[in-house]
């Protein structure tokens, strides 16, 4: 199972504290589906694009359909604009 951190506005927003979750998803796509099960609406946030994804301490850019394994750390990060 993945070990998903949720931290930061995300966790206070859906949850009300940083938590870690262990989630069993074949990949991000997957994860984010099973989150917003989890927590109903935090699918919105996974489809603004406004969050990186950073896998086993590197960003994925176009996470989407990232294979995710048994201990994979997935932390969602505010995107990083440039400009």
């Amino acid at each position: 199972m993945a070990r998903v951190l949720l931290a930061g506005e995300l966790a206070r927003r859906f949850i009300g504290k940083d938590i870690e979750v262990k989630v069993a998803a074949r990949n991000v796509r997957h994860l984010y589906s099973l989150l917003d099960e989890m927590y109903p609406g935090m699918g919105e946030v996974f489809g603004s694009r406004s969050l990186a994804v950073s896998i086993d301490g590197e960003i994925v850019a176009d996470a989407f359909l990232e294979p995710l394994q048994d201990d994979t750390e997935v932390v969602f990060l505010p995107a990083i604009r440039g400009g």
